[in-house]
């Protein structure tokens, strides 16, 4: 081979598919290499979405949980106070009635009414605060030592002159204390749950009393 056909060999470029060629493309660390990650890492926007979503559905279920509740709260109270007014102002317009109350209101508010009372009239109201008993009887001198005692009280606790059922009570049942009349009266304290008496006692006939007793049990 001469000098010439030796040099137009050497000047001729290299195949590109010959193994190890710097140009192959795909090949480590070929800047043009398809295998590139871009930006090193950072979380993609959807994910961030995603996350934000995550947050705020929790977020609202934490305030229904709490809210809630505490509405309902709220409006069973409010209901429970127009209840118990509703009652209050029915038996005011009603008056009380002309009856015995049943055996277990008078366990209840702890009223052990004689049994040769006359004239007996009741009315019981019921609200968020307290649950009353009206009664209203008339005995014999016997008969009022027996309901004071039953009550776990007695004759020597009814003070002369006075009247202890207020002017909220008078309004539901009507009640008149006025001057003329030989008035006595009492309060039978009982700690909660039992209930507590207020007993007025009309003594101008000591042989026939009219006893007024209001009994207020909290619940």
């Amino acid at each position: 081979m001469t000098a010439a056909e030796q040099n137009i060999v050497r000047s001729q470029p290299p195949s590109s598919g010959s193994p190890g060629s710097p140009g192959s493309p795909g090949e480590p660390g070929n800047p043009g290499s398809t295998g590139s990650t871009g930006d090193g890492g950072g979380t993609p926007p959807q994910d961030r979405r995603r996350m934000i979503r995550r947050r705020l559905i929790t977020l609202t279920i934490i305030v229904l949980l709490i809210g809630i509740p505490a509405g309902y709260l709220v409006i069973s109270a409010g209901q429970s106070r127009r209840s118990g007014k509703d009652k209050e102002a029915e038996a005011a317009a009603q008056g009380l009635r002309e009856d015995w109350p049943s055996g277990m209101q008078r366990r209840i508010f702890e009223l052990p009414v004689p049994g040769n009372a006359t004239g007996v009239q009741y009315y019981e109201t019921n609200n968020w605060k307290a649950s009353r008993m009206y009664v209203k009887f008339r005995t014999t001198s016997a008969g009022l030592d027996r309901f004071l005692s039953g009550m776990g009280t007695g004759r020597a606790a009814l003070e002369t002159g006075k009247v202890t059922i207020g002017s909220r009570d008078l309004k539901i049942t009507g009640w008149y204390f006025g001057p003329g009349v030989d008035w006595a009266g009492t309060v039978h304290k009982n700690k909660d749950p039992r209930p507590t008496q207020n007993i007025t006692v009309n003594m101008t006939d000591p042989a026939a009393p009219v006893v007024y007793v209001v009994s207020a049990a909290t619940p």
